[in-house]
């Protein structure tokens, strides 16, 4: 069984479940993953005893965040189970799809921009802080990315 400290576990769980949009046992299984510090892996009996959960249940929840590249499983040489791990990769691919979100947002703007072709100090003043927001913010992401 792995440690944890239950308060921050708690707040993990809603962060999490909130964050990425999961259900309640999914983002205890993505929150209790995250303590695995050593990425020894989780088996799934042990998620069965630590949840006091079905199997369907444990079974549907890690499917949905194998699904959704949020865990990983492996199999260890000398056993069959399958263990389960955070996908150390997710983080990556979680701030790719929000710097794809921006990007778009910021060519909506622009056509936005473009279509009503005004020549209001105020308006295109807020257009200018919102594209600057967008672009820096993009930056700053791709910049911090290319580090790891």
């Amino acid at each position: 069984m792995i440690q944890i400290d239950k308060a921050l576990f708690c707040d993990m769980v809603k962060f999490y479940g909130e964050a990425f949009h999961l259900p309640p046992l999914a983002a205890k299984i993505y929150s209790y993953l995250i303590f695995d510090f050593e990425r020894e892996g989780v088996s799934f009996d042990e998620f069965v005893v630590v949840f006091s959960a079905s199997k369907s249940s444990i079974s549907s929840n890690l499917n949905l965040l194998l699904n959704l590249n949020i865990i990983t499983d492996f199999n260890k040489i000398d056993e069959r189970k399958r263990f389960f791990v955070m996908n150390e990769k997710y983080m990556k691919i979680r701030f790719e799809e929000i710097i794809e979100k921006m990007e778009n947002e910021l060519s909506l703007l622009n056509k936005l921009k473009a279509f009503r072709n005004t020549s209001d100090e105020n308006a295109l003043r807020k257009f200018e802080v919102y594209s600057n927001l967008f672009n820096k913010s993009i930056t700053n992401i791709k910049d911090t990315l290319d580090q790891l």
